[in-house]
């Protein structure tokens, strides 16, 4: 195996946004707390431990043991859901929704930086526990973002009607699906594993949610990895005052606005909200769908229903169905971190951007912001596309270009004549610009005459360069067409591996060493891309 990194801005295929909180822009900084290292740990730590209660470190244990009580546990798993109920044990947390199969690879990567994490943490501050925690965003309602999946050239899709929160569908219909998956596998001793995982989560599980942890266990309950299903009433007991705040007063609004305003006079004029708060950051689950709450003069109202309800009607389900009110993406943050000791909160670009509107409703409750980390990013390729890389004359910075620049750039390199006309465009500007001189000496009428020459013969330069382009690329087609494989084969659709490929596409080729392999490779700390060649 070999590993090179590539800092994420020379990627070109991260937001400005995230390049800047990378670097550490100081007029980002207001935006965020500590910024994710081992030394502002500390002070993490000592923030976290004033501001979470025994009465909630019990809540939380009891809800764990009763999640895992009908799987099998691991050593680690189980000795970490004990450690939850300790003053000087924290968690680090990654969220994700339920994407059949974990979706798109970079899920694995999310988990492995919360593991690894944990991992440096305890060995730089050892009279402390860290603990890794996958929040499973199981209230979420856009079923078709998390309905398929891609393996290898194949997207494997599970079609059907679907509302309400997503954990809580039945797997009936998936089944079909699943057979169909598992006949692409192939007769191969990596295919067995695979479908145990399968036999455990999806063909036993009672609801999505639950098949979900059960996979995810399979996958990284030997790391200690502890899942939890956040939409429990007892830890919806301990959100209800702030959900009531949210009810009443609708103060987050104005925070989270006032955040975005900030963002774009101190920040960035040009910034766009990654998410937009809602006067109530609410839902209302019911088996029949997730909607939006909304008040009318003294009113609440469901949106999309003609269900409403009374100040005090609507307060009173609060105390009785504390797990019927769903935060969204503006509030899902805040009950994270008022139900679990956390000091880290580990996400994609998109993730951490929407943090940045967050803070000042934070600090305004007195709940204590996480550090944010992004998590590690990596392309898996193997020693044959590596032989191939290197017969092309790519570099690893070459990979990273969109198809089109990719192939423009191989044709530059690689053509026997010069195809910057360049220096005709520098030679022609001297031209028109001794004709511009001559225009302030005669009739003001030649003006108009000199520029439309001057852009007719500039776009017929152009024109011209786009041809010579175009019949380079067929004098080198031949060896353009296997640059377009290897960049498809390693960018699907032109996209990051890690975006468009499920981990069970590499698995398969890597076996049993592939988790154990990122785990001892990625640094969570390290912000740079990762290429690693197995």
């Amino acid at each position: 195996m070999h590993t090179q990194h590539i800092s994420i801005k020379d990627t070109g295929r991260f937001s400005q946004l995230i390049c800047d909180y990378l670097s550490q822009k100081v007029n980002l900084q207001n935006f965020y707390g500590h910024y994710p290292s081992l030394k502002n740990a500390k002070n993490q730590i000592e923030q976290k431990s004033t501001h979470f209660s025994k009465e909630i470190r019990s809540v939380l244990v009891e809800v764990l043991r009763e999640q895992y009580k009908p799987m099998a546990q691991t050593k680690g798993v189980s000795s970490n859901i004990e450690l939850l109920g300790q003053e000087n044990t924290f968690t680090v947390t990654t969220g994700h929704q339920l994407c059949l199969m974990t979706g798109p690879l970079y899920f694995i990567y999310k988990i492995i930086s919360t593991i690894n994490l944990c991992k440096q943490l305890k060995a730089e501050y050892p009279e402390s526990n860290f603990v890794p925690v996958y929040w499973m965003a199981s209230e979420d309602h856009d079923f078709e973002e998390i309905s398929s999946f891609q393996f290898q050239d194949k997207k494997i899709k599970w079609n059907r009607e679907a509302a309400g929160a997503v954990g809580e569908l039945p797997l009936d219909d998936l089944q079909s699906v699943l057979d169909t998956f598992e006949s692409h596998l192939g007769e191969r001793p990596e295919s067995e594993v695979v479908k145990s995982w399968l036999e455990k989560s999806y063909r036993k599980a009672s609801n999505l949610s639950e098949a979900t942890l059960h996979l995810v266990h399979e996958l990284f309950g030997a790391y200690g990895l502890v899942v939890l299903e956040p939409n429990v009433p007892s830890l919806k007991k301990i959100f209800t005052p702030f959900v009531k705040e949210e009810l009443l007063s609708q103060v987050s609004y104005d925070s989270v606005s006032h955040q975005i305003t900030e963002l774009i006079t101190k920040y960035d004029a040009n910034y766009k909200p990654q998410v937009n708060p809602r006067p109530i950051n609410l839902f209302y689950l019911t088996p029949k769908g997730r909607y939006r709450i909304e008040k009318q003069n003294s009113i609440f109202v469901l949106q999309g229903t003609e269900q409403q309800f009374s100040e005090s009607e609507f307060l009173q389900l609060l105390e009785k169905h504390p797990e019927r009110f769903s935060p969204n993406v503006i509030l899902r943050p805040l009950y994270q971190e008022v139900i679990l000791p956390n000091l880290c909160y580990i996400g994609g670009g998109g993730e951490v951007a929407y943090w940045f509107q967050l803070k000042h409703n934070f600090d305004r409750l007195k709940i204590p912001f996480p550090m944010l980390l992004v998590r590690n990013s990596a392309l898996l390729y193997s020693e044959k596309s590596a032989r191939k890389i290197s017969k092309l004359g790519l570099e690893p910075r070459d990979l990273f270009l969109d198809r089109k620049a990719l192939i423009v750039k191989k044709v530059k390199e690689n053509s026997e004549i010069d195809l910057d006309l360049n220096f005709l465009k520098v030679q022609l500007e001297k031209q028109f610009t001794y004709l511009q001189n001559l225009v302030k000496k005669t009739d003001s009428s030649f003006e108009g005459a000199v520029q439309a020459q001057e852009k007719k013969q500039l776009k017929g330069i152009q024109h011209l360069e786009k041809r010579l382009l175009k019949a380079q690329k067929r004098v080198l087609a031949d060896q353009l067409q296997r640059v377009e494989v290897l960049h498809d084969a390693l960018f699907p659709n032109d996209q990051l591996q890690e975006r468009n490929q499920n981990f069970i596409s590499l698995y398969m080729e890597i076996g049993s060493d592939f988790i154990p392999m990122l785990i001892n490779t990625l640094d969570p700390l390290n912000p740079d891309f990762t290429l690693i060649e197995y």
